[in-house]
């Protein structure tokens, strides 16, 4: 049976330098398709991302065809047949059509062998939405119904998914990933297979792993894939990462599997806290800094000496935040998560129930006390638009009373902003900058305690934020000083 399934009316846009590629190794007389993920997508009708070229030219001809036109290459994977042609500045991959047999190290297979096939090649990969190409001229090659599942709405692994995911265990979170993106299920022989591949997830690497699942969070349905990760039992099995003595297992997410089940006060909360962290993670904006604290930021409810009971004798689990806080830094860490997306992310959790009363005063207080912790107001800002993110994920995420914490949360932040707009919260805000103060009090320390005191100053509401206010109440403190001298 061809392979053939579909003529397109017209030859496909592909981007100039993909085009080039094609056009070049076809007037050598090879074959040559954009394959895999770009297929996909422009099925999809969605702009591709991965513009990758298969051919049936082996790596050495592919050089020469390339340098016969003048053009450069990248030689980085020749030996497992791949090449990098460089056209005006873009370097696309063309893989010759090949075979490969996976042993211990799943980072990279043990044998390469080159075919003359696209069919072959084809039947080498994860799932049948990637395993389709397309020529030049639109047509599409798909021996294994990838355009029927992505009609269908599903993930199969090409052949025995099993096989499939012992090659290499990554595809497994990657089936998980693709499931969130697509917000598509997974075909029941692939699902199941799933479970079994454990053994082959402790030789990936922790980065791996770790890039996968950032992935899976910046879907657009992260708690279907991180469902998926929890029914198969992947979030309890561990990958590894390289020490002086070897390699040493990392566990990947025991601590947020162990949330499924763990009950709730009902007075103020409809879910468990496995069913409300995964609604309050689809609820949240696509930024992984939001989606790694919206995951972890109740890492510590149900935990001994947090789950209490509170004096109408109802669960509770006080001071939750602060813990969930500490676990979610020790997660990041071995994940190896970036240290400023973790930072920010343990922040946010440690502050996800901090939140001052509606009175000036407390506003004041609690702005002064989160500035301390960034550097200047635009980062604090940042901070603050995160953190009425977290929020508002957190009420939708199955609170009791939402709409009013909906809306005591936009009186709250009405009343920050209009805060903002008078008292100033770093030295960059007064009306009196640092080089007049340097004027009246000299070079030294003593410019830094003074815009620290003319800072208490406007927020206690002593003085405004007015430069003749400002520099009269320093001019007071200076002539205070011993014998008028500067500090």
């Amino acid at each position: 049976m061809s392979i053939e399934k579909e003529a397109q009316e017209k030859p496909v846009n592909w981007p100039v330098a993909v085009t080039t590629v094609l056009q070049v190794l076809e007037e050598a007389g090879y074959e040559a398709y954009v394959v895999g993920g770009a297929v996909r997508d422009r099925l999809l009708q969605r702009v591709p991302v991965d513009l990758d070229v298969t051919t049936n030219a082996r790596p050495q001809e592919v050089l020469e065809v390339i340098w016969q036109k003048g053009l450069k290459a990248v030689t980085y994977g020749a030996s497992f047949g791949v090449v990098g042609v460089l056209v005006d500045g873009v370097v696309v991959e063309v893989a010759t059509f090949r075979s490969e047999i996976y042993g211990e190290d799943p980072h990279r297979p043990e044998q390469v062998e080159f075919l003359s096939r696209l069919e072959e090649d084809l039947a080498r990969r994860d799932f049948t939405i990637n395993a389709m190409a397309m020529d030049l001229r639109g047509r599409l090659f798909d021996p294994f119904g990838g355009q029927e599942d992505l009609r269908r709405g599903l993930i199969r692994a090409v052949g025995d998914p099993l096989k499939r995911f012992q090659e290499d265990a990554l595809r497994a979170f990657r089936a998980c990933r693709f499931a969130a993106q697509l917000g598509y299920q997974l075909e029941p022989l692939t699902q199941a297979a799933l479970s079994q591949v454990k053994e082959r997830v402790l030789l990936l690497s922790v980065e791996r792993v770790r890039d996968e699942l950032e992935r899976l969070l910046l879907s657009p349905h992260p708690d279907w894939g991180m469902e998926l990760l929890r029914e198969a039992g992947l979030l309890l099995s561990f990958c590894s990462k390289r020490n002086k003595l070897g390699r040493e297992r990392v566990p990947i997410l025991p601590e947020l599997a162990r949330l499924y089940g763990v009950e709730q006060n009902p007075r103020y909360h409809r879910y468990d806290v496995w069913t409300h962290t995964m609604k309050a993670l689809r609820a949240s904006p696509p930024s992984i800094t939001l989606r790694w604290a919206v995951l972890l930021h109740d890492l510590a409810k149900g935990l001994p000496g947090i789950r209490k009971l509170n004096r109408r004798g109802e669960i509770c689990d006080h001071r939750h935040e602060i813990y969930s806080a500490q676990i979610a830094a020790k997660i990041m860490r071995r994940l190896r998560v970036r240290p400023s997306v973790a930072r920010r992310a343990v922040f946010l959790i440690r502050y996800h129930m901090s939140w001052p009363e509606l009175r000036e005063k407390k506003v004041v207080r609690w702005l002064g006390r989160l500035a301390g912790e960034f550097r200047h107001q635009e980062e604090l800002r940042e901070v603050l638009e995160e953190l009425w993110a977290l929020r508002r994920a957190d009420l939708k995420g199955g609170k009791v009373a939402e709409t009013e914490g909906l809306q005591e949360l936009e009186r709250l932040r009405r009343l920050v902003e209009e805060v903002w707009a008078r008292v100033p919260f770093y030295p960059s805000d007064l009306a009196l900058s640092g080089r007049e103060l340097k004027e009246l009090l000299g070079e030294g320390p003593q410019v830094g305690r003074a815009q620290k005191e003319l800072l208490r100053a406007v927020q206690s509401g002593r003085v405004d934020n007015v430069r003749n206010e400002l520099l009269e109440l320093a001019q007071k403190w200076r002539s205070k000083s011993p014998r008028g001298e500067k500090d």
